[in-house]
């Protein structure tokens, strides 16, 4: 790949490594791709199509019959059929310098064949950084975790707060500099806080919520208002030890796999659409404690690859199921 015609870049997991070109930029150095993004001029622009609806014959050619007849190169589709429920997700993302209309135009264009097919979707260029804010409680190793691959670059998004029923964790957020707001939720005040956390929400208006070791249930209203976007890491296997102490009744039963599962929140409690679960062996020496060291690494795979793939607009949700286009 070529930067203003005399640089070549080479993409690595979510970075850029400059190998040769102009003297003020002759490193060799790994860098975040994102930033490149904003300094590149021929990098290609790519819109994000991501797209449900019932399924019928000819779906996906009608699909990528428009993109073709609008001047648009399909660099990758991932496409699936629920035969069970006759129902068609496609996740594409098009090289759109080739685009003979601007953006806007080209969602207008498109909304009359997304009418005709029934369909949920979204389309947005991808260099569009979404919204993040994340909550915790006390426990840090999941917050840690996403701030640390937000500023390595691997999170393409903009995380603008981090809401606590706790104070304990300002200063890890302060040094990534993000703001830290602390709304204590107690017995006797749950409903004002919620109704405060609700107000924030409706305010920043974010593309995505992470309730990262969150440990609070958040009411109905909340679930419902925000749904689709907010992300839960539950620190069991699901549907096993729903609930509190997971790792504390895994020991007790005596099991051989303990993990971690991400999901969609909702009014259910630890029961919305499953994004990724992660497991690992357990061993006859294990202690409680180790269950809890060993689950936390479980619970940090699967939050990021779950966020990750959110924002990258590889997760289409249908009833109960999440499908997960991988990257």
């Amino acid at each position: 790949m070529s930067a203003n015609g005399s640089s070549r870049l080479q993409i690595q997991h979510g970075f850029a490594r400059l190998l040769y070109g102009p003297n003020r930029f002759r490193t060799n150095r790994l860098i975040p791709v994102w930033p490149l993004l904003s300094i590149t001029d021929d990098i290609p622009v790519t819109t994000l199509l991501k797209l449900s609806c019932p399924d019928r014959v000819g779906v996906l050619s009608r699909l990528s019959s428009f993109v073709a007849g609008h001047g648009g190169n399909l660099s990758e589709v991932n496409q699936f059929t629920d035969t069970s429920t006759n129902w068609f997700f496609v996740r594409m993302a098009i090289q759109s310098e080739t685009l003979r209309l601007p953006f806007n135009e080209f969602r207008k264009a498109f909304e009359p064949l997304a009418k005709q097919l029934n369909a949920a979707w979204t389309l947005r260029p991808v260099e569009t950084r979404m919204k993040m804010i994340v909550m915790v409680s006390k426990l840090g190793h999941c917050l840690a975790d996403l701030l640390w691959r937000w500023r390595s670059g691997e999170l393409a998004c903009d995380i603008v707060l981090v809401v606590s029923n706790h104070d304990e964790l300002r200063e890890t957020a302060k040094r990534d500099g993000v703001d830290f707001r602390s709304i204590p939720v107690e017995s006797h005040n749950h409903k004002e806080a919620f109704a405060s956390i609700r107000d924030l929400f409706r305010e920043i208006n974010p593309d995505l919520i992470v309730l990262a070791r969150y440990m609070r249930i958040l009411p109905e209203y909340i679930c419902a208002g925000f749904s689709g976007r907010l992300i839960n890491i539950h620190h069991s296997f699901l549907p096993s030890f729903v609930g509190a102490n997971a790792y504390a009744r895994a020991y007790e039963r005596g099991v051989e796999l303990i993990g971690a599962t991400c999901h969609y929140a909702t009014a259910e409690l630890d029961a919305g659409p499953i994004i990724d679960q992660e497991v690992i062996r357990v061993e006859h020496f294990h202690t409680p404690d180790d269950l809890v060291r060993l689950g936390r690494d479980c619970e940090r795979l699967a939050l990021a690859r779950s966020v990750r793939w959110h924002l990258a607009d590889r997760v289409l949700v249908h009833g109960n199921r999440a499908i997960v286009f991988r990257d």
